[in-house]
């Protein structure tokens, strides 16, 4: 303990050296923490989580083993099990039951795609098109992703939205912890029942998915709710001060995405780290419109075009599906200020492009460093 003053219950539980764990980023794009990401995190002593939403179940299994090639260490996968989708369906069929997002204007999406600027993809199918027939919308496809996980015995399961109660025992049994993200205390409640290992409270601060109660309030009142279950602290967190930060709130650890996000191992499109490097604190915004959930994203031409027009958003998946005509040839095109880029309030702070080794290192550091001058 002596040697390693940042050595939480955290570590223990998951058998990691550090208390920082990536967040699991993934989306209709594919995965952003993919294999060499989370390899390099666990590698680096933390714990690398891949982000499997929307990933059809032998796309799982192949990133599962592909990350096993790459680390003998720890490592999670995130997936998400909403409630409010359907039962069963596939992108096709999704697609035909389309409602209009106006009543009096049919024909919204070509509209908006006109105005944006976005052009037809080549062959009239673009990248977003393939993916998404392989794309997984249903409860149905959701639970086949975590058969999948239970299979491989992947030590750690992180449930980036839904309830995981039908799984908890079935991850126990296979000696595989359970992490539930939430963003409010109710929700950590909840999922305390359900018999999730830790409790990750992810603030407003934070990319993708959010909250909107900012961390520094959250986070005690989370951890406090759910004592003694442990709780990591996610949203606005990219640096040694943070991490110490959030230990100080009363967490075991941290729940980081934007501070991976301009690493060389993202899947994150060079075009995206680059607008990082170059974006502030106020460059990001709150929006449905990709997802139907409230998530936070780089600024972006498609969620101003679509909050000026006064559209309403459906909910998942129908919102997704319903853009991808935009996406398909935003993706082709490179239009870097089309295509959605989920990203937290941090982005101020990274300024350079770094390995995930060089980002946990500089963490552990940091944080180090504030703990010793708290010290004199």
């Amino acid at each position: 303990m002596a040697g390693n003053p940042l050595r939480t219950k955290l570590c223990d539980m998951l058998d990691i050296e550090y208390p920082i764990i990536l967040a699991g980023m993934g989306g209709m794009g594919g995965p952003v923490s993919g294999p060499e990401l989370v390899a390099a995190v666990s590698n680096a002593g933390g714990l690398g989580v891949l982000g499997c939403a929307f990933l059809s179940p032998h796309k799982v299994e192949a990133m599962i083993k592909k990350t096993k090639s790459l680390t003998d260490r720890p490592f999670g996968v995130d997936t998400i099990i909403p409630a409010e989708v359907p039962q069963t369906g596939t992108t096709a069929e999704f697609k035909a039951e389309l409602p209009s997002v106006t009543t009096d204007e049919p024909d919204v999406i070509e509209k908006l795609r006109r105005e944006l600027g976005v052009p037809v993809p080549s062959g009239g199918k673009g990248y977003l098109s393939e993916m998404a027939d392989d794309t997984v919308w249903s409860q149905e496809a959701f639970k086949e992703q975590v058969e999948v996980i239970i299979e491989h015995r992947v030590p750690v399961w992180a449930v980036g939205l839904g309830d995981p109660a039908p799984w908890t025992k079935a991850c126990h049994d296979k000696g595989i912890k359970v992490i539930g993200v939430v963003a409010s205390v109710r929700g950590a409640r909840r999922l305390v029942k359900s018999g999730v290992d830790i409790i990750a409270a992810s603030g407003a601060e934070a990319g993708g998915h959010n909250s909107r109660i900012g961390t520094m309030v959250l986070i005690p009142q989370v951890v406090d709710a759910v004592s003694p279950v442990p709780v990591i602290a996610g949203g606005g967190i990219g640096d040694g001060r943070g991490l110490v930060a959030a230990l100080a709130l009363g967490a075991v650890g941290v729940w980081c995405g934007t501070a991976f996000l301009s690493t060389s191992e993202a899947i994150f499109e060079d075009y995206h780290k680059k607008m990082i490097l170059e974006s502030t604190e106020d460059d990001t915004v709150v929006s449905k419109v990709i997802t139907g959930k409230q998530a936070r994203y780089l600024k972006n031409r498609l969620i101003a075009a679509w909050d000026k027009e006064g559209l309403p958003t459906l909910p998942m998946p129908m919102q997704p599906i319903a853009i991808i005509p935009i996406l398909d040839g935003a993706y082709e095109a490179n239009m870097a200020d089309i295509v959605p880029a989920p990203a937290g309030q941090i982005t101020g702070m990274i300024k350079e492009l770094k390995s995930a080794k060089q980002v946990v290192e500089e963490m552990v550091e940091g944080a180090k460093r504030v703990l010793a001058g708290l010290s004199n």
